[in-house]
């Protein structure tokens, strides 16, 4: 049976010359870096060295870097790190209300704990108006934190015109960039964030290694305490050949990312022209143009996401019915909630990611077996018989 992977915001897979690069930091060069001998000399210069990589595919100064071992713990150092300074008068933070969990549970946490949080809401398109950061800010506004993109429906917020507002009143500015990074240029510069949270298994680089860029001189409380490493901002013997890796995929993101992206779009429409073509009630989530090029996200009318997935699954198609953070519930997604999506929809939606594996024949593939499943789950939906027998009606009165 063939197989096609498309939940690439999940993971991708380590390219093979990032397992290359990160090979001989487990065994040959296995010294620790803080070690003042000689075992720990070369590990730390591939730090250095992966340090400076990260940095360019940002467009940040190596010393903005702090490796984590994640992107959701590099967004925790960021709003925790930041809240932390404020422990005796808590304060106010403002959030979309589509952030991923591992920012929208971190400031529900500091809510329990007495800071006051604001929930921008989005439009259908899921796209935050800056009108409505400038309208939140207020005198105990500590930290202000929007998305980059989405890496459920993959809209780009417009996040210069957002950090414009937010600097000129002086505030932190972090930016989850997770979804972002490798697969869209980023210059931290250009956006005018304060802190940036990124992962490489995003972009072909390996699990457990995450990175946050802090600006020059922004002070930021660090979450663990312990040795000197990362300057002190981050305490823990480093998972060398990770960052390693996380400093070759980062490479290979900046040789690829023009040629990849122009690729995805064209996948993009194909799969979208593909399904719409051949399956009516089906709803594309997300901003049409500003966007991620390498995410559909749609909805079925009629028909469970989580059924369509798995009969997807038995035909060998790997898709997603939401983050990877959330497909172990049934719940709707929040995201598309607060989209304004309808219940019935938000359940019915699906998550398709490409990568650099993705092929035409792929994406072929899907269109050629998708629409008999939905037919198949329709046909068992009685509130879809209801519907198709208005249709005939419908049909009927116009004959």
């Amino acid at each position: 049976m063939k197989t096609v992977y498309l939940d690439y915001t999940a993971t991708t897979p380590v390219a093979p010359e990032v397992l290359e690069a990160m090979n001989p930091y487990f065994v040959e060069r296995f010294g620790n870096p803080s070690s003042i001998h000689s075992f720990g000399e070369d590990p730390l210069e591939a730090i250095g060295e992966a340090r400076e990589k990260v940095a360019r595919l940002i467009g940040a100064a190596p010393q903005e870097i702090i490796f984590t071992s994640c992107g959701t713990e590099a967004n925790n150092h960021a709003i925790k790190g930041v809240a932390f300074q404020h422990l005796e008068k808590k304060g106010h933070i403002i959030v979309s209300a589509i952030e991923h969990f591992s920012v929208w549970y971190v400031v529900r946490r500091l809510q329990k704990w007495g800071y006051r949080v604001t929930y921008l809401p989005v439009d259908r398109d899921g796209m935050v108006d800056p009108d409505d950061v400038a309208g939140a800010l207020s005198d105990d506004t500590i930290l202000v934190s929007i998305q980059l993109a989405s890496n459920e429906v993959g809209t780009i917020q417009p996040l210069k015109e957002i950090a414009r507002i937010v600097k000129e009143k002086k505030i932190p500015f972090h930016t989850d960039a997770v979804a972002a990074v490798g697969i869209i240029p980023v210059d931290v510069k250009e956006l005018g964030v304060d802190f940036l949270a990124l992962a490489a298994n995003q972009f072909y680089g390996p699990k457990g290694a995450g990175a946050l860029y802090v600006r020059h001189k922004t002070p930021v409380v660090p979450l663990m305490d312990g040795g000197a490493q990362e300057d002190g901002k981050r305490s823990g013997t480093e998972n060398v050949p990770a960052i390693v890796g996380m400093g070759r995929a980062a490479e290979l993101a900046m040789e690829r990312m023009e040629s990849d992206a122009a690729r995805y779009r064209s996948l993009r429409l194909r799969l979208i022209e593909g399904l719409t073509e051949r399956i009516d009630q089906i709803y594309i989530n997300g901003h049409p143009e500003k966007c991620l090029p390498n995410i559909v996200n749609l909805s079925a009318g009629y028909v469970e996401g989580e059924s369509m997935l798995l009969f997807l699954d038995g035909e060998g198609i790997a898709v997603a019915s939401g983050s990877a953070c959330t497909s172990v519930s049934l719940k709707a997604s929040h995201i598309l909630t607060a989209m304004q999506v309808s219940p019935e929809l938000a359940q019915g939606s699906l998550l398709f990611s490409f990568g650099r594996e993705t092929t035409e024949e792929d994406i072929d593939y899907v269109i050629e077996k998708m629409p008999p499943i939905v037919k198949r789950l329709r046909e068992l939906s009685p509130l879809y018989e209801k519907h198709a027998r208005m249709e005939t009606k419908i049909a009927a009165a116009k004959e």
